[in-house]
């Protein structure tokens, strides 16, 4: 049997965080360009970031050191109370890949106690299709259609709107500025943007 991973982030939570956007899990640490959410370089969430909010997909990511601009992005974060986490507490790996079709999620977030600590957060969304089932799961809704929402009074009594966003793997097959678009979109109607 393939060995239980846990998460190796912490979860990202500026004082005033307004969203909370959750992926499934991070890829193995080998596929890191550095230590935090969305690592990855052949993942497109840090460049939907720039085009949305910079109107530059390269504006986050440091070609010569091949690496993301951790400073900026965090930067960016605690501007907008865009806090950061995932579906997955903790994971096995069924194939030795980074992909959410071989996660088997043994332990999800505990999304109550995350929540508790942002007073603020009226709004979740979930980065592909396997997050957007497990958090349906977790807050026992439905996972809406890409780009969409469903409405929810959790446990806390907090009304919030919980989204599903397109994948921002690029195995996920949709131009970046049509994905880019969805997140706009969903920035606006949450009042991020």
């Amino acid at each position: 049997m393939k060995p239980v991973e846990s998460h190796p982030f912490e979860p990202y939570l500026p004082p005033d965080a307004k969203i909370l956007i959750m992926g499934t899990f991070p890829p193995q640490p080998q596929r890191w360009a550095m230590e935090f959410y969305y690592p990855n370089r052949i993942n497109d969430f840090w460049r939907i970031m720039g085009l949305i909010f910079f109107n530059d997909k390269e504006y986050l990511y440091d070609s010569n050191a091949r690496t993301f601009k951790l400073p900026l992005i965090k930067q960016l974060l605690n501007e907008k109370g865009i806090a950061l986490n995932d579906t997955g507490l903790k994971v096995r790996r069924l194939k030795d890949n980074a992909s959410d079709k071989y996660l088997e999620i043994v332990e999800p977030v505990p999304l109550m106690d995350l929540l508790a600590r942002m007073p603020d957060c009226h709004t979740l969304a979930t980065t592909g299709e396997k997050a957007g089932e497990t958090l349906a799961a977790i807050t026992g809704t439905v996972s809406p259609k890409i780009g969409e929402s469903v409405s929810t009074v959790l446990a806390d009594g907090r009304k919030t709107d919980i989204y599903r966003m397109p994948s921002t793997s690029r195995a996920y097959p949709l131009a970046i500025e049509k994905k880019a678009a969805f997140y706009r979109e969903m920035f606006k109607k949450t009042g991020i943007i």
